[in-house]
């Protein structure tokens, strides 16, 4: 600096009376002996600035708690303090106990501490840092950082009043940048308005802030209109500009713009790197764009960009979302490979307990859980809640409480997706008051249950039939200004169904229509299914009728629920005409429909087409199940195809298809007719080493079998485990038991039955009696023929002309003139006593002959 002293008379006297004015550093003064003598016409002083960047660095501050096993990390920036003010400051201040020498983390601490509604002002008001104009960018950083909007929005008033302030660039982006993380758009916009008032003019990175801004409230349009003010201020965007913009189109669901976006990023010579290719599959992931963003993640593979581990967590989810299972658990290993450059984080393993959770293999959930945990990986509350939602999916009740109560012990505390999950388990395994108990815990905790949170209550009484007080839910959710959706609707149709009540169900779809809601396929499949439970055969295909009208296409699970109904109901032909639709519409066709049509041909007798139809079934790639392979052997030996029926079982068994108690049934039956009796007693010692239940159906053909084989023993060990439950057992058995009992010759046998068979208070026929009566009469036992035929009218039972018959033509031939007499005696006797309680004529066989009189 050069001072001249010509045009300055004055200024020697008063730097000799004010010496403070000098400056703290001078350079040498020319021609300057002494003040009294100062001739000189220039003076040079210069003044150095003091260095201390030291102050501006940001220092780590560990904390760690070995007893606990916590530690915290933070940061400390010192900021410009008193001892670094300018002279006149520090005199200001000096002396005022009210003025506080804070660092600039310390002030954050303070203001923190403080609520929003208290004195920020009159805190800040006392530091002495305040005087230091760089100091603010610091401020404002450190409370950006923290995400304390209202703390940063009352410091930033503050300092717009400071005397010494100067907008800047710097602190109007990270206020937008903090209002973009808390969503709101607006006041970032504000800002943006603000800063051009104080002649601050946007830069790249004010509008990259503003941009995500909108991309976060999912204000997509206002994003790409920025991005075109930006370019009309000749500001070129920059390859965050582009990802930000990509982002705010990919997080609205528009994939196709966001694509379109990145298209022009590479017009404009700004490549993408591995931020912009994990926006764009996020995008595909976001718009359920599944198979597009593995056609992404294979073209850019291409590229000498490397995946990191959150593009290989887009991949797993695409994958798990269109069921490709093994390749998603290949990646996954891949990941956990030493040698991986991806190492899996949490997102990773809880990608990988839904895929579990849909296939059903809870203790695969539970185990990567549990290695998570073992990897030295902290669970979030995230992770938490998607082993509850396991959980919760096959009504492990709790299980799920267990995670849930885990859950609170390590210091979270349960959002709404937490109680929801909670309250679906109860839902699930039939607990509605439990599952209420659990809505209103969610209240009383001071969070608002959500729209899939009433779902899962109404579907939780509706589940378990109770559709009044699922009703009532419905009607609550509406009170809390909640508008139901289709998913309250199904629910509430498929509740209708499991009551039984048709009226509820025509209810119901007039609500939906009053409300404006549009039934999807998902609530015609539940309204279809409803109908056809309660045996509403024409409601249901006249709403199937409906869907087909208003272009709602139907799906899978549609034609299974017609198929079968119309099966259950007897109605084989249309079923099988709802097949043919079903392939004119090219809808993929499960093992359940299939089981169905090859059931509709066997009952029409058309066993050439249910045999055509199971063969397409192995060939489709669907495994037949028990049901399926019952049914075809139903099918067999309804036409008497016993040879094949036989065959069918050797198939059963090369596949390790488990057989149930129907299937064994009919193996046997087939093996009866086959003339291969031998293995049905083979089956019967199957089913007894897999302790499948033996039913009336299995005991008939054992008997049948033993019968034929003459194995009498057999059959007595039969009659010796049969014995406890003979009062439940069907007549038909009865009788059949009776019937190879007498034919084996153990009429004995055959009456000690009967006996324990009355005793036991099992239904008695007519054909009962009549296998009684043949056996005896076979045996040449006429006294007990007698009998029989007494009990037989005391019973309420007419004897047949034929009965009569019968005994008197034996007492003809075997039993004597004596004998003959006696029989003819008693038989009228008894007769006679039945009829005139009947009060009708005495009527006995015409061709008897008069040597019996």
């Amino acid at each position: 600096m050069f001072v001249s002293f010509k045009n300055n008379p004055c200024l020697s006297p008063l730097l000799a009376q004010f010496p403070s004015l000098w400056p703290q550093k001078m350079a040498t003064v020319y021609q300057a002996p002494c003040l009294a003598n100062f001739k000189a016409t220039r003076t040079k002083i210069q003044c150095k600035k003091i260095k201390n960047d030291s102050v501006f660095e940001e220092k780590k501050l560990v904390f760690v708690d070995y007893e606990k096993g916590d530690h915290h990390v933070s940061t400390h920036v010192n900021g410009l303090r008193k001892a670094d003010l300018t002279k006149q400051y520090r005199l200001r201040v000096e002396g005022d106990r009210f003025q506080k020498d804070w660092t600039v983390s310390e002030v954050v601490r303070n203001i923190l501490e403080l609520q929003p509604s208290n004195d920020v002002h009159g805190l800040l008001n006392c530091w002495i840092g305040r005087f230091a104009r760089k100091n603010f960018p610091l401020l404002i950083k450190e409370l950006t950082q923290r995400g304390a909007l209202e703390h940063s929005v009352l410091v930033f008033e503050w300092m717009k009043n400071q005397k010494n302030y100067c907008a800047r660039n710097d602190i109007y982006n990270m206020m937008i940048r903090l209002h973009a993380r808390h969503n709101r758009s607006d006041q970032a916009r504000g800002l943006f308005f603000e800063m051009q008032e104080w002649r601050c003019k946007p830069d790249a990175e004010t509008y990259n802030a503003l941009i995500n801004a909108h991309g976060r409230a999912g204000q997509w349009r206002w994003a790409m209109n920025i991005m075109e003010d930006m370019l009309r201020e000749a500001i070129p965007p920059s390859r965050s500009t582009y990802n930000n913009l990509i982002n705010a189109c990919g997080s609205s669901g528009h994939w196709k713009a966001a694509l379109k976006v990145c298209k022009k990023m590479s017009e404009n010579g700004v490549g993408p790197d591995l931020v912009t290719h994990n926006i764009v599959l996020s995008a595909f992931k976001t718009g359920a764009q599944f198979s597009k963003a593995l056609s992404y993640f294979e073209l850019m593979k291409g590229t000498n960009i490397r995946p990191d581990t959150t593009t290989l967590n887009i991949v797993i989810y695409c994958l798990v979302k269109l069921g490709h299972y093994e390749k998603a658990m290949t990646i996954f290993n891949s990941m956990r490979d030493k040698k991986s450059e991806c190492h899996p984080d949490i997102v990773t393993f809880t990608s990988i307990i839904n895929l579990y959770s849909v296939c059903g293999q809870i203790e695969n959930c539970k185990a990567v859980f549990s290695t998570m945990i073992a990897e030295g990986m902290k669970p979030n509350i995230v992770a938490y809640n998607a082993l509850m939602g396991a959980f919760a999916s096959h009504g492990m009740s709790e299980e799920a409480l267990t995670v849930f109560n885990e859950m609170k012990s390590s210091g979270f505390h349960p959002d709404v997706v937490s109680y929801t999950s909670l309250l679906n388990s109860y839902g699930r395994s039939k607990q509605p008051q439990k599952a209420r108990q659990v809505f209103e815990m969610m209240k009383r905790d001071k969070w608002k249950p959500n729209l899939v949170s009433y779902n899962a209550l109404i579907d939780a009484y509706g589940s378990s039939g109770l559709l009044a007080e699922a009703v009532e839910v419905l009607r609550e959710m509406e009170k809390d200004s909640i508008q139901p959706n289709i998913v309250s609707i199904s629910s509430l149709l498929a509740s209708c169904g499991r009551c039984g009540q048709k009226v509820n169900i025509d209810a119901v779809l007039s609500a939906a229509e009053m409300r404006g809601i549009r039934l999807n396929t998902i609530a015609y499949n539940a309204a279809i299914g409803s109908y056809m439970n309660i045996g509403e055969y024409e409601k249901a295909t006249g709403l199937y009728k409906t869907m087909k009208k208003t272009k709602v296409r139907p799906d899978s699970i549609t034609y299974t629920v017609l198929i079968s109904g119309c099966c259950k109901m007897s109605k084989f032909v249309d079923a099988v005409e709802f097949y043919a639709e079903m392939m004119d519409m090219k809808v993929v066709v499960t093992k359940e429909v299939y089981s169905s049509v090859i059931c509709s041909y066997s009952n029409q007798g058309k066993v050439t087409e249910a045999e055509a139809m199971f063969n397409k079934m192995k060939v489709a790639g669907c495994h037949p199940d028990v049901i399926t392979y019952t049914t075809m052997l139903h099918a067999y030996n309804n036409a008497g195809y016993w040879e094949k029926s036989c065959e069918l079982f050797q198939e059963m068994v090369s596949h390790d298809i488990l057989f149930d108690t129907v299937a064994c049934s009919a193996l046997m039956r087939a093996f009866n007719k086959g003339g291969q009796s031998s293995k049905v007693l083979i089956l019967a010692e199957l089913m007894r080493e897999r302790n499948i239940p033996v039913h009336d159906a299995v005991f008939f053909e054992m008997t049948s079998a033993c019968s034929l084989l003459r194995d009498w023993k057999t059959i007595l060990d039969l009659i010796k485990l049969m014995e406890p439950s003979l009062s439940v057992v069907s007549i038909g058995l009865v009788n059949q038991i009776l019937h190879v009992l007498g034919k084996s010759g153990r009429a004995e046998s055959m009456l000690k039955l009967f006996f324990k068979i009355m005793a036991s208070g099992a239904e008695i026929n007519f054909s009962t009696y009549s296998i009684l009566l043949k056996n005896l009469l076979a045996a040449g036992n006429w006294r007990k023929y007698v009998e029989v035929l007494e009990w037989m009218m005391d019973a309420g039972f007419t004897p047949s002309s034929d009965m009569y018959s019968d005994i008197l033509s034996f007492a003809q031939k075997s039993a004597g003139p004596k004998h003959a007499t006696v029989i003819r005696d008693r038989i009228e006797n008894a007769a006679a006593v039945v009829n005139y309680i009947k009060d009708e004529p005495l009527e006995l066989p015409c061709y008897i002959p008069e040597v019996y009189y």
